[in-house]
């Protein structure tokens, strides 16, 4: 189940997302408007979502959540753009790297506290 919002997620909603991955949790986040979309079992599902919700898709960045070891992971193919200066799968770019983390933070209160 997708679920995309501006909110954190509540447990209910992150026992949902879990129903792909069980212990992960896909994120595809726009870290301009601070907009979450997460649970999809490929990361260009969330992507077309906030894409379709008028995101630039410069903002858009993948990743995830490890909820047995707590680890947010920057990884994803929809980060490969070259035109953005992003060569691989990783968030290369410190300052980005840095809003998803914070983001993730704040979307997964429930397990961050």
């Amino acid at each position: 189940m997708i679920i995309t919002k501006l909110e954190p997620f509540t447990k209910e909603e992150i026992e949902k997302l879990r129903e792909v991955f069980d212990v992960y949790i896909k994120t595809v986040i726009d870290i301009e408007k601070r907009i979450c979309s997460a649970g999809m079992d490929r990361h260009y599902e969330g992507e077309e979502i906030l894409l379709a919700q008028g995101s630039k898709q410069s903002n858009i960045w993948g990743g995830g959540v490890d909820l047995e070891t707590q680890v947010i992971d920057f990884n994803s193919f929809i980060n490969i753009r070259p035109n953005d200066s992003n060569t691989s799968n990783e968030i290369q770019d410190m300052d980005i790297r840095k809003k998803y983390e914070e983001l993730t933070r704040f979307f997964f209160k429930e397990i961050y506290g």
